[in-house]
């Protein structure tokens, strides 16, 4: 899903560690349907999804922080004080735990 004039994540590193948790997270998934199917204890399941719910917080918060950092602060045609860039970024970090 995109948006008119949106920019895709500016630095290569944040991407691909974005896409690295993802397709962690995928696999995760993955091992919750196989467990779910073969009935297995109710114990791990909750564990496995855990792991999948903190990998997805990981990849959105580096998704955002990239995002703070593009368009508000580093790479922005109009920037904000770093300082209110960090505030947003660790409060995005805050949230998301």
């Amino acid at each position: 899903m995109s948006r008119r004039g949106a920019q895709p994540c500016p630095t290569r590193n944040a991407r691909s560690s974005s896409v690295a948790e993802t397709q962690k997270s995928a696999r995760q998934l993955d091992a919750v349907e196989r467990s779910l199917a073969a009935d297995e204890d109710c114990g791990g399941q909750l564990m496995l999804l855990a792991a999948v719910r903190g990998g997805v917080k990981l990849a959105d918060g580096e998704v955002l922080e990239t995002h703070i950092r593009f368009h508000l602060a580093d790479g922005a045609k109009e920037q904000i004080a770093p300082e209110l860039a960090e505030d947003l970024i660790d409060l995005v970090h805050a949230y998301l735990k």
